[in-house]
């Protein structure tokens, strides 16, 4: 008889716990351009506004012993002025929009959250930082930005 209660004390307590939800499924299609950049992209039109994300495969991991930062250095760097966009962050501020970026171990990614209507202007925002950062990068920004890694430690 003690072994039946406990059994069915046993069954009602595993009755009573949540069951686990199922991972939402997010459906996505995804390409691989001439330039071998990797696009992973899922549509919501929930809300009015799209985001872009990119990841550049390179992070800590890839850092020379004894010189740790540059990554999150590079990550910074990123944000600076472009031959075509003197200041970036004014030009998504002008259109709602908002961006930030991360370095990890593996990766530094940057993104973009703008009105749908304005994907052309973050997908041009991230050309000019794939393409057009390096020529107006000089020493003060570098400086600036260093400066601004040191002190987030």
């Amino acid at each position: 008889m003690a072994v039946l209660v406990r059994v069915i004390a046993l069954a009602a307590a595993l009755c009573a716990l949540p069951a686990r939800a199922a991972d939402p499924e997010i459906k996505f299609e995804k390409y691989r351009l001439q330039n071998g950049l990797t696009v992973i992209l899922s549509e919501d039109r929930r809300l009015p506004q799209v985001s872009v994300n990119v990841w550049y495969h390179v992070g800590a991991a890839n850092q020379t012993p004894g010189r740790s930062g540059f990554a999150h250095l590079f990550e910074h760097l990123m944000f600076s002025s472009t031959k075509h966009a003197k200041d970036p962050d004014q030009i998504l501020e002008s259109i709602g929009g908002s961006n930030n970026g991360s370095t990890n171990f593996d990766r530094t990614n940057y993104y973009e959250t703008v009105p749908s209507n304005e994907l052309p202007t973050a997908l041009w925002q991230e050309s000019e930082r794939m393409g057009f950062m390096l020529p107006t990068l000089d020493q003060e920004k570098l400086r600036i930005q260093r400066d601004v890694v040191s002190n987030e430690r």
